[in-house]
């Protein structure tokens, strides 16, 4: 099977073209290539696939197997995918995703896509839909108790469920002890991916993350969009946020037609061919 390695800002998946490669058992594939010691190494796998509805659809895997509904960093890499391996010419694509389509705006330089803007939809807030076990219109500050501590929490869905909380410095988190306390809390039936955010002035914050079903990644892509958003439902930032992730930076606006637009790098580590 042929792959392409690919990251975002440290977010880093294996890409298969589905319609030339006929994989089956996609899920199993997906933890077995995705460990760093005896696989590929990923925080997951990325398969793009013919679409009747859109240009192209992708399915995300986690590095545990788990589908996920969208990713913000890997699909960015699937628009770089698409246009550098001349299965588009267009600067603008529309991906489907379990998120619904998402539009893609491809910056070209010397004839290879280095930057991506996504509209990545509007944020959902009904806690039934994100979904998170609370009542009420949004989740916004709202105190919890997680592992025996109270959490103050701001929940947003985009396209996955996400729960942001702010702390002074986002350095001194304990994550491999945290982290999983919020993914299996019973607040959240279907997981959550848990941001931890520090708000330096009104247009810049940095994040850690701790993904379902990947643990502690160096980006989360929808998780800087719903902290973005976050920031802006807490009045701490303006509409026009630059995230600091572990592994880089993304631009976020949370624009005033209630869309959010992310803009970040996409980078090709290698490709290769692996004997299944």
């Amino acid at each position: 099977m042929e792959f392409t390695k690919m990251q975002g800002c440290g977010n880093d998946y294996i890409y298969v073209d589905g319609a030339a490669e006929k994989v089956k058992n996609r899920p199993e594939l997906a933890v077995k290539l995705s460990d760093r010691h005896f696989g590929i190494g990923s925080d997951g796998m990325i398969f793009i696939d013919p679409c009747d509805e859109a240009d192209f659809e992708m399915h995300m895997f986690n590095a545990d197997g788990s589908e996920a509904q969208m990713c913000g960093n890997g699909i960015r890499c699937v628009g770089k995918f698409v246009y550098d391996r001349g299965m588009t010419d267009k600067d603008t694509v529309s991906i489907k995703t379990g998120a619904g389509i998402k539009t893609l705006k491809l910056n070209v330089v010397d004839g290879k896509v280095k930057t991506v803007r996504v509209d990545m939809g509007v944020p959902e807030f009904d806690p039934e839909k994100i979904p998170v076990r609370l009542s009420g219109e949004k989740i916004v500050s709202e105190p919890v108790v997680i592992g025996g501590k109270e959490y103050r929490i701001t929940c947003v869905s985009m396209g996955n469920p996400h729960c942001v909380v702010f702390v002074d410095d986002v350095d001194y988190l304990e994550m491999e002890e945290t982290g999983p306390l919020f993914e299996t809390d019973e607040l959240f039936p279907e997981r959550v991916n848990t941001e931890f955010v520090q708000v330096n002035d009104r247009n810049h914050i940095e994040m850690r993350v701790w993904e379902r079903g990947s643990g502690e990644t160096l980006a989360c892509g929808t998780g800087a969009c719903a902290s973005a958003v976050a920031c802006v439902l807490n009045d701490l930032t303006d509409r026009k946020t630059a995230v600091k992730l572990t592994g880089g930076i993304l631009e976020i606006e949370y624009a005033d037609d209630g869309h959010v637009y992310m803009t970040g790098p996409a980078e090709t580590v290698f490709e290769g061919e692996i004997d299944l």
